[in-house]
């Protein structure tokens, strides 16, 4: 059967392969560890199941409007606003099927045909792809290690046309790590303002910053939080990738929109994640605080035993739970045409999985996700060292 230009045009994405790749090792009997993947590796709280066996018990287990419950609404104004100092109204609420799901409806709601979306590198792997599924045309911004991957007035001017429409801002990022300084986000602040351009703000990693505080770039003033769709989610700050429950907070109508469509694709989101996502909002905060530390040791401990490995440069990251070295000159001093075939080789002869920064528009680099234990973080990098001194020896 014939398949349709629009999935023919995709490039799958490659963290969600290795990650496969991996385990269907790991099902063999292989000693793999894998770095490859974008979740925390210990349970969602307790709390939360409890509360949310709680409301299936309760019967809560029936559709609900398309865009989410009120008591969710309303939880996630709250956090808003107590966390990012933001003034939302439940209308201006979209809660979708986690934060993929959510872009892809902001994408399909909001773009036409030739529609530009300004994207910098590197970028999460799939930003690229849902934007050519809304017929838009994703134009690449490159930044790299010169720049801390992160974009200036400078950069978007210099890519800015008659048709761009959007800006994907994500911070902290996702694979670089990098987190965007107030200073920064407000030079980028009065730049835009200048401007009609849209900003996406992805935000799902921000209760992982480790040396500054989060700052949303909706803050700064009203026109730019008029102008911004903040994109959220309890995924990565409560370890509930699984209850896939993500929220675009943002213009009204654009939520409507976005509500429309979903009533004719997936209807709402599951009920009993929605109840578990309000579960999350109302814990003691003190869980995040602890969540942090957690993740800023497993930082500081990865971050020190990658930068022994040979012929790599890696910049510190201050958010998220991921590093993002260039392996260029490594590759090279291995004998390896590129970092994806260093990547392919390193899962076969060393059983370690990353993923290769070509599928973030980076390949040069790596992304190493240290959401594991210290232990096991520890054993990978000793294998990719072992292999990089095995490969280098006599070079």
């Amino acid at each position: 059967m014939q398949l349709s230009q629009r999935i023919r045009n995709i490039t799958p994405s490659q963290t969600l392969a290795i990650t496969a790749k991996s385990r269907e090792l790991k099902a063999q009997g292989v000693d793999v560890i894998s770095l490859s993947a974008g979740e925390p590796d210990f349970n969602t709280p307790e709390e939360i199941i409890e509360k949310t066996y709680k409301a299936l018990n309760e019967g809560q287990t029936k559709y609900t409007s398309a865009s989410g419950i009120n008591e969710l609404k309303e939880a996630i104004v709250r956090k808003m606003k107590d966390d990012n100092g933001l003034d939302y109204d439940a209308s201006e609420i979209f809660v979708g099927s986690g934060a993929k799901h959510v872009l892809y409806n902001l994408f399909q709601a909001t773009l036409d045909a030739g529609d530009e979306v300004l994207i910098p590198t590197p970028y999460w792997v799939s930003y690229t792809e849902q934007v050519k599924l809304a017929e838009g045309k994703p134009v690449i911004m490159h930044t790299d290690e010169s720049t801390s991957f992160k974009m200036t007035p400078e950069i978007i001017e210099a890519h800015r046309t008659d048709k761009t429409r959007m800006l994907l801002l994500n911070s902290p990022s996702n694979p670089s790590g990098m987190v965007y300084t107030e200073e920064e986000l407000k030079n980028l602040t009065e730049y835009l303002e200048k401007t009609d351009i849209v900003v996406v703000a992805d935000e799902i990693y921000e209760t992982l910053v480790y040396d500054r505080p989060h700052i949303s770039i909706a803050a700064f003033s009203d026109k730019m939080k008029q102008n911004t769709i903040v994109i959220n989610g309890v995924s990565k700050s409560h370890a509930m990738t699984g209850w896939r429950i993500g929220y675009a907070c943002g213009d009204r109508d654009v939520m409507k929109a976005m509500t429309d469509l979903t009533s004719h694709s997936t209807s709402n989101p599951a009920t009993p994640s929605q109840w578990a996502a309000v579960a999350a909002y109302e814990m003691d905060p003190s869980y995040l605080e602890e969540y942090n530390r957690t993740f800023n040791e497993r930082r500081d401990r990865a971050y020190e035993k990658l930068m022994e490995i040979p012929y790599i440069d890696c910049i510190k990251p201050e958010g998220a739970f991921y590093l993002f070295p260039n392996f260029k000159e490594c590759a090279q001093k291995c004998g390896f045409q590129d970092v994806d075939q260093f990547v392919t080789a390193l899962l076969e002869e060393q059983y370690v999985a990353v993923v290769p920064g070509s599928g973030f528009g980076s390949p040069d680099n790596i992304r190493l996700s240290y959401s594991l234990s210290i232990e096991d973080m520890a054993e990978a990098l000793d294998r990719i060292r072992k292999f990089v001194e095995q490969h280098t020896k006599g070079a």
